[in-house]
């Protein structure tokens, strides 16, 4: 066995704004964006790609052993709303809503991936939130 240790792990984030309201308009999710990936280079996480919709944030992130999951994304959401708030990119008080979801992506699907979160704004065209979300979730066997 090699003294080395070496990880990929690549996770697909998904979450949203409270209530699923449609917040962040082009300009603001732009913002959102830039800081989602500064921030996470600030913070020593890879993000490879990440898009802003109006009503919910995907982003797909390289996974460090130092950090989980959980606190990941406690970071991302914490920060970017902070963000949001200090620099007054929406009129109201802004929050992320509770939760979120994390899918495992191959290395062989990653290409796939990127695709995917490039295009959010043409898959919208066809398919709402909602209905994106329901069908991750039952390919991902979660119901």
């Amino acid at each position: 066995m090699s003294l080395h240790s070496f990880t990929r792990i690549w996770i697909h984030l998904i979450w949203e704004t409270l209530n699923r309201e449609k917040l962040l308009t082009n300009e603001a999710g732009k913002r959102v964006s830039e800081f989602l990936f500064n921030y996470s280079k600030e913070k020593n996480i890879f993000m490879k790609i990440n898009y802003v919709n109006p009503e919910h944030v995907h982003a797909l992130i390289e996974l460090s052993v130092s950090i989980t999951v959980e606190d990941c994304i406690k970071l991302l959401k914490g920060a970017s709303s902070h963000f949001i708030n200090k620099e007054r990119i929406i009129k109201n008080k802004f929050s992320w809503g509770r939760g979120y979801a994390a899918f495992s992506v191959s290395e062989s699907q990653l290409s796939k991936v990127v695709d995917y979160i490039k295009n959010q704004k043409e898959h919208h065209r066809v398919k709402n939130f909602n209905e994106e979300y329901v069908e991750f979730i039952k390919k991902h066997g979660i119901t």
